[in-house]
């Protein structure tokens, strides 16, 4: 039971970690890819504002009316300020590589600028320029190139920005984010395992006080209920048995059957149960512990059927696995409705690797909410606390939990379902 806890714990926090593990390095990647194409964007908005070229830098955000050469050539359009605050500063227009592609208002491709590129030829850039056009978009990523089209009074402009460069920062910022965050998810996830047990060690002292005190309850009540039962019998021996002594050895023998049980269940939670395992027939051992039942069954007015294969092996305890038969029946003839039937069945399961055990009783009011409490020592449905003629069901709620112990000590499954009229109990023992 400690290491299941210890395990759960570790499994808890490992996934709580690797969902903040996600969600941190997603949004890095996110805010960097987002902020990436948004400079990209305010690039490419500087030259279509500017007809296809960078305006001249100005560090007090002054216009230019005109480029600063002595060429003779005609002045370009008015350059538009920049704005700051988009990164524009003396190198960027010598450190951006683009081409623009003109267009008239039909459509046509008149004018391409490639004077700022170098792995663009000008047909490439009609091409480009054309099924950009063709498509009817307005911005987005062609090949290795980032566009977007603005209008002028002649017509369409395209500009194409070449973005290998920041493609390959981020490629290698997520490789880079991805391998430091699963580097720092196995450390932590390591940290976790070497102090698991100290977070828990709250948890596993109070069970082992727990299981100690019934360990110690058990053996000193022993003493004073002996002492009570000779009492009893002596005065049975000096008078005639009455109402009154009776009732004192029926509830003498109630405790018994209760500390049995309880220290039973303490051993089987034990971390290392002493099982013998073996391999025997486990045929042979679930019809000999299910056929005393039916006698009870009948005396009952009910009908227990055993359905075991035959020449069925298993590697276990057979005390165990025998008590585990046992209890599952005695549940299941107490459970059953009246004139109700119980059935016991071994198979082999459908793969093959598993041998089931199956224990199923008529049952008109199944328990109500999860079946899985079921299994919860003391717990037992109210519908167990009923009479019926004068029988009362209720036992001590801790036998489906010894049978669950006895289950998980053997590294196997038990389960229950209600199902057309039926509970069934079912032991997939590996």
């Amino acid at each position: 039971m400690i290491k299941r806890l210890q395990r759960k714990f570790v499994v808890i926090a490992a996934v709580c970690l690797l969902i903040v593990e996600f969600a941190i390095i997603g949004g890095i990647n996110g805010v960097n890819i987002y902020q990436t194409n948004k400079n990209a964007d305010d690039l490419l908005n500087i030259i279509i504002e500017n007809d296809g070229r960078f305006p001249e830098f100005d560090p007090k955000g002054m216009k230019h009316d005109k480029p600063q050469d002595n060429s003779d050539s005609a002045s370009p359009p008015e350059s538009k300020k920049p704005d700051k605050h988009r990164g524009f500063n003396e190198e960027t227009k010598y450190q951006t590589r683009y081409f623009v592609v003109y267009a008239d208002s039909n459509g046509e491709i008149t004018k391409v600028d490639t004077g700022h590129v170098a792995a663009v030829s000008s047909s490439q850039a009609i091409e480009y320029g054309k099924s950009v056009l063709d498509s009817g978009k307005t911005s987005g990523t062609s090949g290795n190139y980032r566009y977007k089209t603005g209008d002028t009074d002649k017509g369409k402009i395209i500009v194409f920005m070449d973005c290998r460069s920041d493609s390959a920062t981020k490629n290698r910022f997520l490789l880079v984010s991805c391998a430091i965050g699963a580097a720092g998810y196995v450390l932590v996830c390591l940290l976790i395992i070497i102090f698991s047990k100290r977070a828990i060690r709250p948890v596993v002292e109070s069970f082992e006080k727990q299981k100690q005190f019934i360990t110690d309850a058990g053996h000193e009540i022993k003493t004073p209920l002996a002492i009570i039962s000779a009492n009893t019998e002596v005065l049975e021996m000096v008078s005639e048995p009455n109402q009154w002594t009776v009732s004192i050895k029926n509830q003498i023998t109630r405790l018994n059957g209760l500390l049995k049980e309880l220290l039973s269940l303490a051993k089987m939670e034990e971390e290392k149960p002493a099982l013998t395992m073996a391999d025997f027939n486990i045929s042979d051992a679930v019809y000999d512990a299910a056929s005393p039942f039916t006698t009870l069954a009948e005396t009952k007015g009910k009908k227990l059927t055993i359905d075991v294969a035959n020449g069925l092996s298993y590697h276990g305890d057979e005390g165990a696995i025998r008590q585990l038969v046992s209890i599952l029946t005695e549940n299941a003839v107490k459970y059953a409705d009246e004139d109700g039937e119980i059935a016991v069945k071994l198979f082999t399961s459908h793969n093959g690797k598993e041998t089931d055990l199956e224990v199923s009783n008529t049952c008109k009011e199944p328990p109500q909410g999860d079946l899985t409490k079921l299994f919860d020592r003391f717990y037992r449905d109210d519908n167990s606390r009923s009479r019926s003629k004068g029988e009362k069901k209720g036992g001590y709620g801790i036998g489906l939990s010894i049978a669950q112990a006895i289950v998980r000590s053997h590294k196997s499954k038990i389960s229950c379902k209600a199902e057309n009229g039926m509970m069934i109990f079912t032991a997939q023992l590996k």
